[in-house]
């Protein structure tokens, strides 16, 4: 795990990756997570071995509020 353990270096480390049903659908911007794990990993799609994100499973949903709130406009 990468630093305090809130990163894995390479992502393609874990298996079965999918595409976030909260990503959009264009440009091929797209965020990655892979189930069954105590936090949720995330990734860029374009760099699946780039690192992973580790998000507390109350963290995750707390983003994805705000994001559908507007807090962070693209």
């Amino acid at each position: 795990m990468g630093s305090s353990n809130r990163t894995i270096p390479d992502a393609s480390a874990l298996t079965g990756w999918r595409k976030s049903s909260y990503s959009g659908g264009g440009n091929g911007d797209c965020l990655e997570v892979t189930d069954g794990h105590t936090t949720i990993p995330v990734r860029d799609s374009k760099n699946p071995h780039g690192p992973a994100l580790l998000i507390p499973a109350g963290g995750w949903s707390s983003f994805v509020d705000a994001i559908k709130g507007g807090m962070f406009p693209v």
